[in-house]
């Protein structure tokens, strides 16, 4: 019979449970990912989890089942060494959680972990959580071993450890669950922070939203302003409370004379809140379509929501020309953006004629695609309103460069790459297919279709499908959505022969490589975070 009370055992209890937290960490470090990339929404990462085409689970059980079989050999194999058997029993652990890293790190995922402050404190939370559970679990099985007393549990007594992969990921969750304690009033007084900030400096805020266009229109606004004006800009796509405290809590205000805010919304009163921070001196709405109806329930009450920002305007808000008319009964002063004129479109970008207080001028930016005129468009409107000239703002269209990820061209060995990755609506799809035709040579097209369309999803995605109709290739990613794409393709006369599903970006990135050469356009349309 074993000592269940002693200084070797209790050491013995603390460095294994000190070992399987680290292991659990390690190869759960991807999905913490995936929960980061969620919002660390633990509703949004479980129905990712559910989806089939993850396996997460499946891959998790199968580290279970190996880690309890050959735990179970190797103790009773060395059971002659009595107490020594169960913690050389151990052995088979490490092993495989070695193995999992290593075969896990095939499996494509698009949502890499940022190391933000936030996530530190929920790694170390989920540290704690792991070496908790598994230190109750050890020292439960060593008192069974202590009242049991039988030599084959006692060589065996640490094959339930297997049990801790199945509930890495639950785990997870809770240590998600138990960190909001701290993160939700804190992200509060860092979220008031910003606002007393914003309203005891002289900085002008331009605020932009809208279903799409929105990061786009903020890049190229802070590239016209920045011709003249000191610009502050909320980073990257950036949109909601925490991304606008950021850019404002890590600045100086004092030198700056503009910050640009791009403000998102899924939910009705999202866009008021972010506006009860930075209440604009001037708005731009870039557009209307069904993305997020999946969320809002509604078209009109995605309408609602963009339109909160109109409530807030202080000075005027500047409204994309299609869907002027659909913020008519708000009483602020709105300027319907017609300043863009003779579009013309080609691979080498974008020319058009710009009018601002009625004088014109010819503009060229390499920006490709007609809706780029337009996204320049409602940003020259901005910069008009700002304090520009028109002289000013055409020669500051010139210097606009590619946007990452939108529509952004990358020539690579005689190829033309379209990366438009960070698209996920309806009209920027066809836009984007708009775009693929300027190109001569083989088109090439591979998307994982489009989400948070709510009731519309399938119905567009069908429509994506009808659209890829005279592609060259196709290649359709995942399983989520790709199967009303395909039923879009087929049913309008598309040739089957011509499209192919793959499991993932990596193998949807070997069959283009097998297809590929010199002088073919391709478009990555929608490179999805992996919670979709």
């Amino acid at each position: 019979m074993g000592v269940f009370i002693s200084i070797p055992k209790t050491i013995e209890c603390i460095l294994t449970a000190v070992i399987f937290a680290v292991m659990l960490c390690l190869v759960t470090y991807r999905q913490a990912g995936v929960l980061q990339s969620s919002g660390y929404d633990n509703g949004k990462y479980f129905k990712w989890l559910k989806k089939k085409s993850n396996r997460a689970f499946g891959r998790f059980a199968l580290l279970a089942i190996m880690c309890a079989l050959t735990s179970a050999v190797v103790g009773l194999s060395f059971s002659f060494t009595a107490e020594w058997a169960a913690v050389i029993s151990l052995a088979p652990y490490v092993l495989f959680f070695a193995l999992f890293l290593w075969a896990d790190s095939k499996v494509a995922l698009r949502s890499s972990v940022t190391v933000t402050p936030r996530f530190t404190r929920l790694y170390a939370a989920y540290f704690l959580v792991c070496a908790v559970v598994s230190y109750i679990l050890v020292t439960l099985l060593n008192f069974a071993d202590y009242v049991w007393g039988e030599a084959v549990f006692g060589s065996l007594r640490y094959c339930p450890l297997a049990l801790l992969p199945l509930g890495a990921v639950p785990l997870l969750m809770l240590a998600n669950a138990i960190i909001k304690i701290y993160e939700i009033p804190h992200n509060k007084k860092f979220i008031k922070r910003a606002k007393n900030k914003l309203a005891a400096s002289h900085i002008k805020v331009i605020a932009i939203t809208g279903s799409y266009g929105k990061t786009s229109t903020k890049f190229i606004l802070n590239g016209l302003l920045s011709k003249k004006y000191r610009v502050l800009t909320t980073p990257r796509s950036h949109n909601t409370p925490i991304g606008i405290a950021l850019a404002v809590n890590n600045a100086n205000l004092d030198d700056y004379d503009v910050f640009i805010a791009e403000m998102g919304a899924r939910h009705l009163g999202d866009i008021a809140e972010l506006c009860e921070i930075c209440p604009p001196d001037i708005s731009l709405i870039t557009g209307i379509c069904g993305q997020h109806l999946e969320s809002f329930g509604t078209f009109a009450n995605v309408v609602k929501a963009k339109g909160e920002i109109l409530t807030y305007t202080k000075d005027r808000a500047i409204i994309a020309d299609d869907c002027f008319d659909l913020f008519a009964e708000y009483p602020c002063r709105k300027t319907r953006c017609l300043c863009v004129d003779g579009v013309q479109c080609s691979a080498d970008g974008t020319s058009f004629t710009l009018t601002l207080g009625g004088k014109s001028r010819v503009v060229a930016a390499e920006l490709l695609g007609r809706h780029s005129a337009y996204n320049i468009g409602l940003a020259a409107d901005a910069a008009f309103a700002a304090g520009m000239s028109l002289d000013e703002i055409a020669e500051a269209v010139g210097g606009i460069g590619f946007i990452e990820h939108r529509l952004q061209l990358i020539k690579s060995n005689g190829v033309f790459i379209l990366d438009d990755g960070y698209n996920s609506n309806v009209k920027g799809a066809r836009a984007a297919l708009e775009v693929l035709n300027y190109f001569g040579g083989r088109k090439i097209v591979i998307t994982p279709g489009l989400v948070e369309l709510g009731v519309l999803e399938e119905e567009e995605n069908y429509l994506l499908g009808k659209h890829l109709i005279g592609v060259d290739r196709i290649i359709l990613v995942g399983e989520t959505l790709v199967k009303a794409v395909a039923r879009g393709y087929e049913e309008n006369g598309g040739d089957m022969q011509k499209l192919s599903v793959a499991a993932n970006l990596a193998a949807a990135q070997a069959l283009l490589k097998e297809y590929i050469a010199e002088g073919d356009a391709v478009l990555f349309l929608n490179d999805l975070p992996d919670i979709y």
